[in-house]
């Protein structure tokens, strides 16, 4: 009899198990299929040409999808594998290659630029005061990005740059084509804003403040971090990411030149007025020029949260627990940042909720991922279209509120 109750409660408890994981299955699959009808909603409702999405839990993506049109004219979907260029959140991949590089003990974050530069950079203003690696990763180190400048590093891929002053304003297209003078390498752009004997070097590329003092975004700065890179290892960015990076996670359809992915899979970008911006590349190109899909983002933000918990297989845990640590102190804060909304770690954006990620915008494109490393959720979301009034900015936001809402949702079920 003992026998016959014991086979008895095993099997109950067998029986409970199974409905455990059968009422987590369908609450999970009411979820999602919620998750679905609501960005459905929003697409039909919204302007943006078309996004796409996905969701990871637990080393795994649960969701992907896309909605609306990689190419409006042809009616092409837009699908978690189409491709474009990310934007700002390409500056991460600079942070998890900068802590690679530090791990192969090429400097630290308080090693001086100016032991690692082939050529002298200094802040003309307080030029006996070092700008360290730290002061570039923290949008800190006093460099300016002047867009009489900076917007010539864009590289567009059409004979007919005219075709622009129809797509962007009038004073940015003035200056955001590619002239005879723009250097196209980045050492060679480097040098000639950076060091007092660059041809486009002025006191003004640099602020009136100490490293450290100030907090101000700076693509070139950041672009200067890629290359101090490339001045240790002797690879390019390009080489060294996708070698320690992009090919260990088997982000295969992503690169950062338009020769490097299949273009076939590229979705068109678009203006506000629905027109079509011609493709380009950045002479900066690590700030903003990585080009995937939210199917390869997908496995980067798996690793990012598996890197956070020691078992990434590109770097060392205490390296990511430094790069997603506060680098910015609430005693001692730089001016022009409000650290209760926002810190810094390595280049990546530390939130109060938990969540740790980057946007990114450039024409055509508008981007965001976002995870919780502890909760090991985080999603990704990609969309063909730069917001440039409130009415995009405010759709945009609206479809990454409903995904954090989801990710925070399934965090009880963890």
């Amino acid at each position: 009899m003992r026998l016959l109750n014991i086979k008895l409660f095993v099997f109950a408890g067998i029986l409970t198990f199974l409905f455990q994981i059968s009422s987590s299955s369908l609450y999970a699959q009411r979820t999602i299929d919620q998750l679905n009808a609501n960005l459905q909603a929003m697409y039909k409702s919204y302007k943006l040409p078309g996004f796409s999405i996905a969701i990871v839990n637990k080393g795994k993506v649960i969701y992907e999808n896309g909605y609306g049109y990689a190419d409006i004219k042809a009616r092409k979907p837009f699908t978690p594998t189409t491709i474009q260029n990310i934007g700002s959140i390409s500056k991460t991949f600079v942070a998890v290659a900068l802590m690679k590089a530090i791990e192969h003990g090429y400097f630290t974050l308080e090693t001086n630029i100016n032991d690692i530069l082939p050529f002298k950079v200094s802040n003309p203003y307080f030029p006996n005061d070092s700008i360290k690696i730290k002061h570039l990763v923290t949008h800190t180190s006093g460099i300016v990005d002047r867009n009489e400048i900076y917007y010539k590093s864009y590289i567009w891929d059409t004979k007919n740059i005219s075709i622009l002053k129809e797509l962007l304003p009038s004073s940015i297209y003035s200056i955001m084509s590619t002239g005879a003078d723009v250097d196209t390498t980045l050492k060679d752009f480097m040098y000639s804003y950076l060091n007092s004997d660059g041809k486009f070097f002025t006191k003004e590329n640099f602020y009136d403040s100490r490293p450290g003092e100030r907090s101000e975004y700076s693509n070139i700065a950041s672009a200067l971090a890629a290359y101090l890179i490339e001045c240790k290892s002797g690879k390019s960015f390009s080489e060294y990411s996708e070698l320690f990076i992009l090919t260990p996670l088997k982000m295969f359809k992503s690169g950062w030149f338009l020769k490097s992915i299949d273009l076939s899979q590229h979705t068109k970008l678009y203006a506000e007025n629905m027109e079509v911006f011609p493709l380009y590349q950045l002479v900066t190109y690590p700030d903003g020029g990585l080009r995937t899909s939210v199917d390869d983002l997908s496995k980067y933000v798996i690793e990012m949260i598996k890197g956070f918990n020691g078992k990434s297989d590109i770097l060392s845990q205490k390296f990511y627990v430094e790069m997603f640590t506060p680098q910015l102190f609430v005693t001692t804060p730089p001016k022009n940042i409000n650290l209760n909304k926002r810190n810094k770690g390595i280049f990546w954006n530390l939130y109060p909720t938990g969540y740790i990620g980057h946007d990114g915008d450039d024409p055509g494109i508008s981007t965001c991922l976002r995870f919780n490393p502890k909760t090991k959720t985080g999603y990704v979301f990609l969309t063909n279209i730069m917001a440039t009034n409130e009415v995009l900015s405010g759709e945009i936001k609206s479809i990454e509120k409903v995904l954090e809402d989801f990710c925070d949702s399934i965090r009880s079920q963890n």
